[in-house]
């Protein structure tokens, strides 16, 4: 018996949508088909515990804690608030003990426990970043957009846009306590948005969205103090095509073979080789999503499609794959769906 996937899609509420989109995968096909709406006010980020029992996400009352059932659908735990405007991303901790909140708009990392049923707890701390941007703009403040547990679970990441840094915090996971460790100070006007390790836990590859680039990171859990160096630097559009487009999310296949980043903007998505040994990545080319505004990529569990959630397009468009020769394919016509934002998948148990 084949293995049968769900994902779930996360939106913004504001024009047609209602809540998380569900859909049933035809992974061998490479398609997917909605079947349901859940109710819920603008889940612009949606996550998975590590246990793949439970969903959890961002919301206008704060965040809210579902229960995935047997055959995907998903069972509303509670709603907690974050006592805060609204946050953009969600990450759980390795033991589903905690959550933590990144706050874009007030620039706060908010902390909450989790129960032993998958439903949200209290509050356990709450931090605010502090300092001036470069680009009056848009960065002249904190703006908190990703959080990231380094692989040996002991610093959280928390990347800050608005003022072009990583603080590095020491996290109680019996407390759901922050303490500020260190600083990586990004470039000037980068904009560290997203930050992901390698399998093994030996690298790091931080997503800078206002230009257009990766910094790679060798990570070393044996340093007290430096645990990160830079090693490479390299661009997520092609030469010409800077201006005007915003690096948005970067994902690794599962055989970590490859890293893939949107670019918003550009509306294209630039495939790479990763040398597991040095870390550093290889471009292997950067085409379009026939989308506008690719806020996410998905990418399927055998590795031979991905998806783009098309923000500002109002659809998913999606790709066979071929990482042998950095080509991706248009499979099929896009599915429409209105301000998609990210998506998750969640293997089903077989009866």
């Amino acid at each position: 018996m084949s293995e049968k996937y769900v994902s779930y899609v996360g939106s913004y509420t504001h024009e047609n949508s209602t809540g998380i989109h569900i859909y049933d995968m035809d992974v061998e096909r490479g398609r997917i088909a909605e079947r349901k709406e859940i109710a819920i006010d603008n889940p612009s980020f949606i996550t998975l515990s590590n246990s793949k029992d439970y969903l959890y996400s961002i919301c206008d009352q704060g965040v809210s804690a579902y229960r995935i059932l047997p055959d995907g659908d998903l069972e509303l735990l509670n709603t907690r608030s974050i006592k805060g405007m609204r946050g953009c991303h969600i990450t759980v901790s390795k033991e589903d003990k905690f959550i933590i909140v990144s706050g874009f708009h007030d620039g706060k990392i908010t902390v909450l426990s989790l129960e032993e049923d998958g439903s949200i707890g209290h509050i356990t701390d709450e931090v605010f970043h502090k300092g001036m941007g470069s680009i009056a703009d848009r960065n002249f403040r904190p703006h908190v957009s990703w959080s990231a547990f380094t692989p040996d679970d002991v610093l959280l990441c928390a990347c800050d846009l608005g003022i072009d840094q990583i603080k590095l915090y020491e996290f109680d996971h019996n407390a759901g306590k922050l303490k500020l460790y260190d600083i990586i100070r990004s470039q000037l006007e980068s904009a560290p948005r997203q930050m992901v390790f390698s399998e093994d836990g030996r690298f790091a590859y931080v997503l800078c969205e206002l230009k257009n680039y990766i910094n790679v990171y060798s990570y070393d859990n044996t340093n007290s103090k430096g645990r990160f160096e830079l090693i490479q630097n390299i661009f997520t559009v092609r030469k010409g095509h800077k201006s005007n487009s915003a690096a948005s999310h970067l994902i690794f296949t599962n055989s970590g073979n490859n890293l893939l980043c949107s670019n918003a903007g550009d509306n294209t998505v630039t495939i790479y080789k990763v040398n597991k040994e040095t870390g550093t990545l290889g471009s292997l080319s950067s085409l379009p999503v026939s989308g506008d505004y690719p806020k996410y990529i998905q990418i399927f569990p055998d590795d031979k499609h991905i998806m783009s959630m098309n923000h500002e397009g109002n659809s998913i468009t999606l790709f066979t794959v071929h990482f042998d020769r950095g080509l991706i394919v248009m499979n099929g016509p896009e599915l429409k769906i209105s301000k998609p934002n990210n998506m998750v998948i969640k293997q089903l148990q077989q009866k």
